[in-house]
């Protein structure tokens, strides 16, 4: 998402390279940014404002705002609020960093994790404190973790070694994925690295090391570095064995990206920062009709990616890449930004971004103290007057397709490949029902990693005990009988799994939160897979009642799916 995109994007440099980047990466310090940017408070330039851009997909809309040109032009939708701006594409945070502190601009861009980053350095003068003014996206397939050989799910990366480009957008990825690993950053070796891509001084040249476990990438090096995604073969420019382990794809609510003003000039120029935001929210609609009728509207569609491509990519023949740019972004309109802004029932609500990225960022010495940032408060209803202001409700799985594949992983024992995390819940024998009461703390982490992995699919997975056919057997029980007791096994299980997954459901309901059906999947187990193993070609029988209880039990796993491409609805 950030720096060098452009430069892979536009040469293709991974498809044509023969061999891999030779020359060893310099590893540098990750420093807190207060000790590392030492630029005096200005005042803001009067006169056309500058404002900053990255190279991401997102970022199109804001140069769909200015008129498709990096000027503001006369017919655009920016111009027709008042604005007058100058889009300069700048992927280093901290001359970003710099540009705003000195009053070059007022406003910054980047993500969530990045400005949590910055916030001691933006605390120390009230001037430059930054106001969250909108979120752009989310990343939802341009980021990657890549992992060699034995690494099969984050909990596997304890004691590991990981490149990570300094002050970019996979710091946050990469401590909230531990976190949920139940791991921290204590319990990985980091090294830092101070470019993103296409140098030899980026986690995807550092991954060339034999001693360098894993790394967070952008999706272009991830493909090289994995053969195209399957597994790296070691030739051209991939390295034998390797995988990507998670992408934002299944993980797409995480990297937030959104834009900031400094204090003094919202309190200044509200009335231009609110024109500017209602820019964005009129180019992410209209943008985002063009885009549904693309083959209707194909000059002017071509024309937009040109444009994109010429601004972020600097080559309007780079449309291709630009338009690949656009939907690795999951794109936010104004339900979307009133929800991460304001609804305190929404789990990945930006307050509680900041509050664990915080967190996180401390343990690695980034930060001192928990970031506060403040939020504009906008009257949504009306910087947002005409505008379709309706939530998307629709489903993200095809549920037909997504039974079927966890059908036959199940037939083929393979659930296991592609999970990510997975926990239990245990009942109690004969029981039916699962409140709140009993389970809220498991239904309140299920609806964490729903709302956080929203591309993988969640299974429910009932599993019974096998002492009642283990008993049956025993006394001489007819084969006849003995499978009746085990399809009413599975029957039972899937029973109590469906009422697990509507639990939850409700549950959530409750708060106010609305979680996606289709991304749940239900599995009934059955005596199939008790926790005192098989012997032979049956359940092996518990020795003692902890192992007659832990069979009775549902489990969560979280799995990618992101192969099974034909799961996924179009969105």
């Amino acid at each position: 998402m950030d720096s060098a995109y452009v430069k892979l994007l536009i040469s293709t440099m991974l498809i044509v390279m023969t061999s891999p980047l030779l020359a060893k990466p310099q590893y540098i310090d990750s420093k807190p940014l207060q000790t590392t940017v030492h630029t005096p408070v200005g005042q803001v330039r009067s006169g056309t404002t500058q404002v900053p851009m990255i190279t991401w997909g997102a970022d199109a809309r804001t140069l769909y705002a200015n008129g498709n040109s990096t000027r503001t032009r006369k017919d655009s939708i920016f111009a027709g609020l008042g604005l007058s701006l100058r889009l300069v594409r700048e992927d280093s945070f901290t001359s970003q960093l710099q540009n705003y502190i000195s009053g070059k601009s007022p406003y910054l861009r980047g993500t969530l994790g990045m400005l949590t980053m910055a916030a001691d350095l933006l605390g120390k003068d009230p001037r430059i404190k930054p106001v969250l003014i909108y979120q752009l996206s989310e990343s939802a397939g341009g980021d990657a973790m890549v992992v060699k050989k034995g690494i099969r799910k984050p909990a596997d990366l304890k004691g590991k070694v990981i490149a990570l480009q300094a002050y970019g957008p996979h710091v946050d990825y990469l401590t909230k994925v531990l976190s949920d690993a139940g791991l921290s950053p204590r319990d990985v070796s980091i090294r830092w690295l101070p470019d993103l891509t296409g140098t030899d001084n980026t986690p995807m040249s550092a991954f060339y090391e034999k001693d360098v476990d894993a790394a967070m990438v952008i999706t272009p090096d991830a493909l090289a570095l994995t053969s195209g995604g399957t597994m790296g073969t070691g030739a051209e420019d991939s390295v034998a064995g390797a995988r990507i382990l998670m992408s934002t794809k299944t993980a797409n609510r995480i990297i937030a990206d959104v834009y900031a003003v400094r204090s003094d000039y919202f309190k200044s120029h509200r009335k231009d920062v609110s024109a500017f935001v209602r820019g964005l929210m009129l180019a992410q609609q209209e943008v985002d009709e063009l885009v549904r009728q693309r083959n209707k509207r194909r000059a002017e569609y071509s024309s937009f990616m040109r444009s994109a491509a010429g601004a972020l990519l600097d080559s309007e023949q780079a449309s291709s890449d630009a338009e690949a740019l656009y939907h690795d972004a999951m794109h936010m309109n104004v339900a979307d930004n009133k929800r991460f802004f304001t609804d305190s029932n929404n789990p990945r609500r930006f307050t509680k971004r900041v509050a664990e990225t915080s967190a996180a960022f401390n343990s690695l010495g980034l930060i001192k103290a928990v970031a506060k940032f403040n939020h504009a408060n906008w009257n949504y209803g009306q910087i947002s007057t005409g505008l379709t202001t309706d939530a998307d409700t629709r489903t993200r799985f095809d549920e037909r397709k997504l039974a079927s594949t966890i059908a036959r992983k199940q037939q083929q024992g393979t659930l296991e490949e592609g999970e990510i995390f997975a926990f239990e819940v245990f009942f109690k024998p004969n029981q039916k029902v699962f409140s709140a009461d009993l389970y809220s703390q498991s239904f309140e982490s299920v609806i964490e990693l729903a709302s956080t992995y929203g591309g993988a699919v969640i299974t429910v997975e009932g599993h019974s005990d096998p002492l009642g056919y283990l008993k049956k057997k025993k006394a001489g029980s007819s084969n006849i009988i003995l499978r009746r007791i085990q399809q009413s096994a599975r029957n039972l299980s899937l029973t109590r799994a469906t009422a697990v997954r509507n639990s939850i459901i409700d549950f959530a309901r409750s708060r106010n939160i609305s979680l996606d059906p289709s991304q749940f999947a239900i599995v009934g187990h059955g005596i199939d897979n008790p926790k005192s193993g098989i012997c032979g070609n049956d359940p092996c029988a518990p020795k003692n009642e902890k192992q007659w209880r832990d069979n009775m039990r549902v489990k969560f796993r979280i799995i990618q799916l992101e192969a099974e491409s034909d799961v996924f609805q179009p969105l």
